[in-house]
């Protein structure tokens, strides 16, 4: 697959990225034995870039692919791109040095600040910030920046000379992209992704398709950002072989252009990591499958849930996903 170079990081990425976080316990949940088989399935078939986080506890799946391959002959080692929810300085540090134990990599391609929200939140994590930097001159990682949902956040990612990266949320129906306090547009984030390019940054995107809640159109879903004239690659989460091969299919140009994939065997579900107890879903839903629990966060009822996809755009958070 060819590649290309992720903004003016110096870092060269495949088109199209492995986001691991669904293989793990948080989502798929599945065995290292079969989690680090479809990770390496994907390496074995081109893809060349992946994204994990610290909280996705997904590092021992990365690792596991490459026990196997790193000494095999005309193995290319994929850029591995990661993130922390740390704040201070003294966390974000034990996060890199995690990352470095757990996938015994002297020095890493990516690190970013995950998920930064509305102001304050960039400057109460200025302590982790500062360690990023402090990484990135020592040699430790290469290339450091900002994971977001939201528009105001990218743009000020773009007036950070020291950000090498934005790792931004769009999709072709807006869903989860924020703005402050509010909803945002696919329009405003595309501006920001552009002002990110102009200014050097390197651009890889989440969520093409709505945390799996627009899989049903897949193909224009992955059209509407590989479009993008300013991003340069774009991350899938992918939970089995069969989604490895349509995202290799879709990005060397041999797949079906009215392919349509099998979601019947997909079920709503609530990031409770994310869900911030609105009610807005539960309000909307037109079979009462979705309830709020006593802990103040949403659920699902699978037992009546029609899948019909009411809920995701109601969701301010991009709490709701489906796999």
């Amino acid at each position: 697959m060819k590649k290309r170079e992720l903004g003016h990081s110096g870092i060269e990425v495949t088109p199209v990225g492995m986001g691991v976080l669904q293989v793990g316990r948080t989502q798929l949940d599945l065995s290292l034995i079969d989690g680090a088989d479809i990770v390496g399935y994907a390496m074995d078939r081109g893809i060349g870039f992946f994204d994990t986080a610290e909280w996705y506890h997904t590092y021992a799946y990365i690792a596991e692919a490459l026990r196997s391959r790193r000494s095999a002959a005309g193995f290319s080692m994929p850029v591995i791109a990661s993130k922390s929810l740390s704040a201070s300085y003294e966390a974000m540090a034990s996060a890199v040095e995690g990352m470095r134990r757990e996938l015994d990599m002297d020095t890493l391609d990516i690190f970013l600040l995950h998920e930064v929200r509305e102001d304050p939140d960039f400057e109460g994590r200025a302590g982790a910030w500062a360690c990023l930097n402090d990484m990135k001159a020592k040699g430790i990682v290469n290339a450091i920046g900002i994971s977001t949902h939201y528009t105001d956040v990218a743009e000020l990612n773009a007036r950070l000379p020291e950000s090498d990266i934005l790792f931004p949320l769009i999709n072709k129906d807006s869903l989860g992209i924020r703005t402050g306090k509010g909803l945002g547009t696919k329009e405003d984030m595309a501006a920001a992704i552009a002002r990110n390019s102009v200014a050097g940054k390197g651009v890889f995107t989440m969520k093409a398709f709505g945390g799996g809640n627009l899989t049903g159109k897949y193909i224009e879903c992955l059209d509407y950002v590989s479009a993008l004239p300013c991003v340069d690659s774009v991350m899938v989460g992918l939970g089995n072989r069969r989604e490895v091969d349509d995202l290799v299919a879709y990005a060397d140009g041999t797949i079906d252009r009215l392919y349509t994939p099998d979601i019947s065997h997909k079920k709503i579900r609530i990031d409770e990591g994310d869900c911030e107890g609105c009610g807005e879903c539960a309000r909307i839903c037109p079979n009462k499958a979705i309830y709020m629990k006593g802990t103040g966060v949403a659920s699902v009822d699978h037992g009546v849930c029609l899948t019909c996809g009411y809920c995701a755009p109601a969701c301010p958070v991009r709490a709701i996903l489906l796999y």
